[in-house]
């Protein structure tokens, strides 16, 4: 079975999407800090967005490990379990940073900032998301499996600054 990282890589149509709207791009995996997990577990970047964020996997495997989000600010944490559910977050709900609350309300109107700029987004995405082979949950599924993941005790995914061993704040408070 081909990886969706490969799907990705392999489809511009796909990649370009991904990085706006949706801010999820595969050429930035690098963080712009040293980190580790307190875990000690194998920590890998794969994608980062616009603004300087990281997405993680974390821990031994391929795309079906946890994945750890670090923002740019010193805020982490763990936001889906495998890069399938990942990319559901980030095709249905590309404004998911400005939902704090997981409510619909919140994704509402952040959704209409984003339809406003890109009216056709929702067509689009069912595009991608049937190029890339993947059926994807609603709305109001996607933030719920957002806030189980990122609510739950992650005590294995506390994600350290490694020169001064400061975890970071978590992403979700």
């Amino acid at each position: 079975m081909r990886s969706l990282l490969t799907a990705i890589a392999e489809h511009p149509e796909a990649a370009e999407f991904l990085r706006w709207p949706c801010d999820f791009e595969l050429d930035r995996s690098d963080h712009v800090e040293e980190v580790h997990l307190a875990s000690g577990a194998k920590l890998e970047g794969f994608a980062g967005d616009g603004s300087g964020g990281t997405f993680f996997f974390c821990g031994e495997g391929g795309e079906e490990r946890p994945v750890l989000y670090a923002d740019s600010e010193g805020s982490a944490g763990l936001v889906d379990i495998g890069l399938q559910e990942l990319l559901h977050l980030v095709l249905v709900v590309p404004w998911w940073r400005d939902c704090p609350g997981f409510t619909a309300e919140e994704s509402a109107e952040a959704a209409a900032e984003y339809l406003d700029d890109e009216p056709d987004l929702p067509a689009h995405r069912d595009r991608i998301a049937a190029a890339l082979g993947l059926t994807l949950p609603t709305e109001a599924e996607v933030l719920a499996r957002l806030r189980d993941v990122a609510t739950a005790p992650n005590k294995d995914f506390v994600l350290i600054f490694t020169p001064e061993n400061n975890p970071y704040e978590p992403l979700f408070a």
